[in-house]
């Protein structure tokens, strides 16, 4: 019995590919090369071994593999001129490779801690390739939770954050619940609003609910038969030699696990990490900012939105801003973010309509009196922290999402980064055939920079939103920008993949370009200035002497 063929489909064009197999071409490299081609390509291929015989003895397990997701059917192949049809059987789901001897995939277990929206998502990744995926989330399940812990700033999804969704099948889902940002929406002390769109007209980013978002996340990496997520497992120890984890229960009792591979994705303050302190050359840095953030809801007006829903809105204040996202239920989302000492001098209800009349005018009657001064004293101002590392790696442990690089929250690039590991992961696993010790380092490599940048980014933000966008040399160079949008580093970051540290290069490059202009354009018109004033100027030298004279004796005589 001989395996001669390996037939590639893609499911929604009916096209097929075969590539010829010898005796040192195995089945399972030949689907690695398969996999790496449909990679290239951008596409979700389903893979089909076939094997053939003279014979008309039945196949085994051992025999045929057939991977994907459809029913088990026949593929029909012309031998010695008449058709043969062999037997095939579903094996298992898209990406996983069998051979009839030794270990796959599906026997590999891969650890993810932390069950959040990085952590939710890299599980569904993982278990789309086959293998034993094995959540471990230290909180209680927050579908079934009533007070949700944890931040709940509004999520801004862009093209990032929807190629990663889309690549497990959950970016219509997503993004049907998201309400669409076309711009942002400038409110200045007079209450004059003035729009700044994003990008080009029809580009758009998504306001979400980061807590809907995380629930449908688990929900689908649950719907996966081999993964599992198991809540209220805290991380207590980890081997970086072995990879044995073990982890504490609320009842005290303890469960520990070895696993092939570790994903960190536990947050900015991540027990995972701890461990890559105490190894040489690990860079570590975290940046407090001296700004916190306060939410407040604007809830709807007559049934409606109490501003414009398709916008991001901002009440730029120079050294504070207040922004405000749409929600589904016609709510907006409102973030003071503000210098924690600003907070503290603020002690009184009256204090805070005295403060929201004097910089946010036109929100009190949208906010309401009442509810400003008992929600702005819920909760305490919180800190927000930007986190760098490097590597993100070592032995069987990765880092990712906010693990690895946690940035403040002004470019709406946070989630988008996160969810970009997972695909820059994913792509790497075709590119090294799923061996961890070549994907690990190359990972690292590739991501680091682009991390560090969008971090640095963020940071630059800020400063944007709360400063630059009121100024008049702002929007004439925001003018210049969207004519150059090609370059323009806040289109290509939001809409499209290209990595971030080219994004920023393009930036500085654009600058150069605008800021030559500009000096060249002035240098212009000082010349053309001086020239007309020394061409076109009247000769009052022609003028005689007398009639000189005779004008002043007669100005004498009129005073």
């Amino acid at each position: 019995m001989v395996r001669d063929h390996l037939v590639v489909g893609l499911r929604d064009k009916h096209l097929s590919e075969q590539l010829q197999m010898d005796s040192e071409l195995t089945l399972e490299k030949a689907i690695n090369k398969a996999r790496q081609k449909s990679a290239k390509l951008k596409r979700n291929w389903e893979f089909t071994a076939v094997t053939e015989e003279d014979s008309d003895e039945e196949y085994s397990d051992e025999d045929v593999a057939f991977l994907g997701s459809v029913e088990s059917t026949a593929l029909r192949k012309q031998t010695r001129g008449r058709s043969r049809v062999p037997q095939c059987r579903a094996i298992q789901q898209v990406g996983v490779a069998m051979e009839s001897a030794g270990t796959s995939s599906r026997d590999q277990v891969v650890a993810v801690v932390g069950g959040g929206l990085v952590g939710a998502l890299n599980a569904c990744f993982f278990a789309r390739r086959g293998f034993q995926v094995k959540v471990f989330e230290s909180r209680e399940d927050i579908r079934n939770a009533e007070i949700v812990r944890g931040r709940s700033i509004n999520l801004a999804l862009s093209h990032r954050g929807r190629q990663a969704l889309s690549r497990v099948g959950m970016e219509e889902k997503i993004v049907s619940k998201g309400i669409p940002m076309h711009a942002r929406m400038i409110h200045s002390l007079s209450g004059k609003q003035s729009p700044i769109p994003y990008g080009k007209k029809g580009q758009y980013i998504l306001s979400v609910d980061r807590a809907n978002l995380n629930k449908a996340l688990l929900t689908e990496a649950e719907s996966y038969p081999n993964a599992k997520i198991n809540f209220d497992h805290k991380l207590e120890d980890w081997s970086t030699d072995t990879g044995l984890m073990t982890f504490l229960r609320p009842d005290g009792s303890k469960e520990s696990l070895k696993a092939d591979l570790i994903v960190g994705c536990d947050g900015a303050f991540s027990t995972l990490r701890k461990q890559f302190l105490r190894l040489s050359r690990f860079n570590y840095s975290q940046t407090y900012i001296p700004h916190g953030y306060l939410e407040l809801t604007m809830p709807p007006m007559a049934g409606e939105f109490a501003m414009k829903p398709n916008f991001l809105h901002i009440w730029p204040r120079n050294t504070f801003m207040m922004i405000a996202l749409p929600n589904l239920d016609k709510t907006f989302t409102c973030t003071l973010f503000m210098p924690f000492d600003e907070f503290e001098k603020i002690t009184s209800g009256d204090q805070v309509i005295d403060f929201f009349q004097t910089y946010f005018p036109d929100a009190i009657p949208l906010i309401g009196v009442d509810a400003l001064k008992r929600d702005y004293f819920r909760l305490p101002a919180q800190a927000m922290v930007s986190v760098k590392c490097s590597p993100y790696h070592i032995n069987k442990c990765v880092l990712m999402g906010d693990a690895a690089h946690a940035v403040v929250p002004f470019y709406g690039q946070g989630m988008n980064a996160g969810f970009e590991d997972c695909i820059v992961f994913d792509e790497i696993m075709d590119q090294c055939n799923e061996d961890f010790s070549a994907v690990l380092p190359e990972y690292t490599r590739v991501r680091v920079p682009d991390d560090h940048t969008i971090a640095d980014l963020a940071m630059y933000n800020y400063v944007e939103m709360r400063a630059h966008v009121n100024s008049k040399w702002f929007r004439f160079r925001k003018n210049l920008d969207n004519i150059l949008h090609f370059l323009l580093p806040k289109t290509i970051v939001t809409f499209t993949r290209i990595r971030y540290h080219e994004a920023l290069q393009r930036w500085h490059w654009q600058n150069k370009v605008i800021n030559r202009g500009l000096l060249v354009c002035a240098a212009g018109t000082v010349l053309g200035g001086s020239y007309l004033l020394i061409n076109k100027t009247p000769k009052i030298s022609s003028i005689p002497m007398e009639k000189i004279w005779d004008r002043l004796l007669l100005l004498k005589v009129w005073q």
